[in-house]
């Protein structure tokens, strides 16, 4: 028994000792000396000692675990692309119950003294995740809510800030089109999200209307706001950050998502020559990457939106009908695209309409 005792406080002051020399450098930290010796211990005492030590050693990972989570929630949802930056990747995809209507990117930018908040997604609760994300960064007020353009993907999302009071902003004429089309943008949505993930949407107009571009300040670092000519749609509206070269661009570029049409197509191709002319360190698609280069990102939209128009002005100048248009114009693209028959056919038909009248 006496060797066996001994053998018992060896392990007990390797224990010891072990934890010492872990937890030295964290908050906790023993500072009480190790005695010479230690009393006569028997199996139980041993015992105890040390699975007081695990479940110490426990605690003080779950309070780590603890102490990561926002930050890990906030990399989840929205990852830093530039200092100061944040974007989120929307999914791919036809609004559901599954994803609540979280298909668009969007993101925030963070200065001295406010945050500026860029789309808020097509759900009250992709509202909330974003605001989760924004929260997990920064204590600092949400100023200003931008909407890039007024398709539900990418404002339905607002009412999740409503109760901090920011300044809604938008193109000029994004407040009209919106208005318009409000009740069948709630209806349809909620149709497709369900009655559970639509909980609390609503549509939110803008109180800040921008007709030319427009300087904001969050304190130490400025952004500009580009609107832009009928693309798109008629009300789109670009985000710079000159602190890091970032551009946020809304749907005027869409990446992996097909391209949708609601504006002009020849309006769109213009809009994405003079952009690609001007340089960025990265840029935000509406659709895709959180993140990427400018302005190779423009290259595969205006493929597809030559392709488009090319086809139609030949369909149109042997006198074609839309309805051979719908069913011919752009197949060679749709490998390259998602969602292609789900939206493809739309577009086609808006830059018929267009073009049978250039």
């Amino acid at each position: 028994m006496p060797a066996r005792h001994g053998r018992l406080r060896r392990v007990a002051r390797r224990q010891a000792r072990a934890y010492i020399k872990a937890t030295k450098n964290r908050s906790v930290i023993m500072r009480s000396p190790l005695p010479d010796a230690l009393p006569p211990l028997d199996r139980r005492s041993v015992l105890r000692g040390v699975q007081a030590l695990a479940v110490l050693s426990l605690g003080l990972a779950r309070q780590a675990v603890a102490a990561e989570e926002p930050a890990s929630a906030a990399a989840a949802y929205a990852i830093g692309i530039a200092p100061g930056v944040y974007a989120h990747k929307g999914h791919v995809a036809l609004p559901s119950p599954e994803n609540l209507g979280d298909m668009s990117n969007n993101g925030f930018i963070i200065g001295r003294e406010a945050v500026a908040l860029i789309d808020t997604g097509g759900s009250a609760k992709v509202g909330a995740e974003i605001y989760k994300a924004v929260r997990a960064a920064t204590a600092l007020p949400i100023r200003y809510v931008i909407n890039t353009h007024m398709h539900p993907d990418h404002v339905l999302g607002n009412a999740a800030f409503e109760a901090d009071q920011p300044a809604f902003v938008g193109h000029h004429k994004l407040g009209r089109g919106l208005a318009a089309r409000a009740d069948r943008y709630v209806a349809a949505n909620r149709d497709l999200i369900g009655e559970a993930g639509f909980e609390g949407t609503k549509i939110i107009l803008p109180t800040v209307a921008i007709a030319e571009p427009t300087t904001l300040d969050l304190g130490g670092r400025a952004i500009v706001l580009e609107p832009q000519k009928t693309a798109h749609t008629d009300n789109d509206l670009i985000v710079r950050d000159p602190e890091t070269g970032t551009v946020f661009l809304g749907d005027l570029l869409f990446s992996e998502h097909v391209p949708t049409l609601d504006g002009s197509i020849r309006g769109w191709l213009s809009v994405l020559d003079t952009l690609s002319q001007q340089p960025a360190a990265r840029v935000v698609p509406g659709h895709g990457p959180a993140s990427m280069a400018w302005p190779d990102a423009a290259k595969p939209l205006k493929h597809y939106l030559e392709v488009v128009a090319s086809e139609i002005r030949a369909i149109l100048k042997r006198n074609g009908t839309i309805e051979e248009a719908t069913a011919t114009v752009g197949l060679s693209e749709k490998s390259a695209w998602h969602l292609f028959e789900d939206y493809h056919a739309r577009t086609v038909s808006a830059a018929f309409a267009e073009l049978e009248w250039e």
